[in-house]
């Protein structure tokens, strides 16, 4: 056997695609979201700010994720320069942050996230159409790529947890900024991929969303991230009031992120075995009782480590399900269009949704919050059980 045989046969992922480099963006890119989700809610209230000034400026990121991913999308999809579009992406959302150096009110944070934010948010699903180009013959696969942005918001959440017991929280937006730094520089070391030269699609976008499967997706996944909201936007802020340091706030939030390493490397199986609609139902199912325990529980840390573990599936498993119903639901020119569509309306509308009214029931009651959370993951349960069914959703 010659070495170039045993090479492939030992690696057929890494000699196929770019496996460090596509990775390395993934872990800067979630390195940001563990830098900034556990202790950027943390961060405002040392400001001052409200409850529902927090829930507001929280959902501002979101709001923005409803228009620009499908602006950059359709861009995208018509000049074929996804990389570029990545690239300018990464350095403007730089530019914009370093404004919360100059001020710290509400409406300058307000002013600087809607900046950031907008160009922030267009280069995630481009990335992602790239990853799922050079993965055309093992698509399943994706979850071992993506498991390094995991990787990376475990690093930066128990670092910066460490940090913030004894440092000032107030150093928060000078981390966040290096790493935006890191995204962008990341971005310049990932290659431009051949895209294969699709047939014109059969039927025109609109057509396609209109399909009752992928309403029934859609409606899913924006209600998961409704429920999501809350916990991004407040369950440090929850936790801060049972007694938790940050650094232990740091590591139970660090808990549901390592479950989920574990489970992007067994995820390409489970697709394969279970399929998607089933995963999803399983996630939503879990995600319902996973707010509640937190709800009710977070005094109790053996049933709080066990509802952070479910993060495994109610963000990691469902995320790698709904890439793969996209890949299924859209044909091949659709791809980049769909991907904004799929990250607008669920992490944006529903991210938004969640984080705005979760702030507004947070000042009525903590719990309530909680289970408005459980609520919206129950009725996503209703949707997939009763409407998303399509026969290219099946194994």
């Amino acid at each position: 056997m010659d070495k170039s045989h045993q090479l492939s046969s030992s690696s057929s992922i890494e000699q196929s695609v770019p496996y460090w480099r596509l990775s390395a963006f993934y872990f800067c890119f979630f390195g940001l979201l563990g830098a900034l989700h556990p202790y950027w809610s943390l961060f405002l209230q040392s400001k001052g700010f409200s409850a529902a000034d927090i829930g507001l400026l929280l959902a501002i990121p979101m709001a923005t994720k409803i228009i620009s991913p499908n602006l950059w999308g359709w861009l995208a999809d018509h000049t074929g320069k996804r990389l570029l579009i990545i690239r300018l992406g990464a350095f403007l959302s730089c530019l914009c942050f370093l404004g919360i150096f100059i001020d710290q009110s509400f409406s300058t944070i307000a002013l600087v996230m809607v900046g950031y934010s907008f160009f922030w948010n267009a280069i995630l699903p481009q990335h992602e159409v790239i990853t799922i180009s050079y993965l055309e013959k093992k698509p399943e696969t994706y979850s071992r790529i993506r498991l390094w942005g995991s990787i990376g918001f475990i690093l930066f959440v128990l670092s910066n947890g460490v940090w913030f017991d004894s440092g000032d929280i107030g150093t928060l937006p000078v981390i966040g900024f290096i790493i935006l730094l890191g995204i962008f520089l990341s971005s310049l070391f990932v290659p431009n991929p051949t895209f294969k030269q699709h047939a014109k699609p059969a039927s025109k976008f609109a057509s396609a969303v209109k399909q009752p499967a992928v309403i029934a997706f859609l409606l899913a996944g924006l209600l998961m991230q409704v429920s999501h909201g809350v916990y991004y936007g407040f369950f440090s802020i929850y936790m801060e009031s049972f007694g938790y340091s940050r650094t232990g706030i740091g590591a139970i939030w660090s808990v549901g992120v390592f479950a989920e390493v574990v489970l992007f490397v067994l995820m390409h199986r489970l697709l394969l075995r279970f399929g998607v609609r089933f995963i999803m139902l399983g996630c939503l199912a879990l995600a319902t009782v996973r707010w509640l325990l937190i709800g009710y529980f977070t005094d109790q840390l053996i049933i709080l480590i066990t509802a952070q573990t479910f993060h495994a599936f109610t963000f990691g498993a469902f995320h790698a399900a709904a890439i793969e119903c996209v890949r299924r639901l859209f044909e091949p020119g659709h791809q980049g269009k769909a991907q904004a569509l799929y990250s607008a309306c669920c992490f944006g509308a529903g991210g938004a949704i969640g984080s705005y009214s979760g702030g507004l029931i947070w000042e009525v009651s903590p719990l309530m919050a909680f289970n408005y959370a459980s609520l919206m993951s129950l009725i996503a349960f209703v949707v997939v059980w009763l409407w998303l069914k399509d026969k290219k959703l099946q194994h």
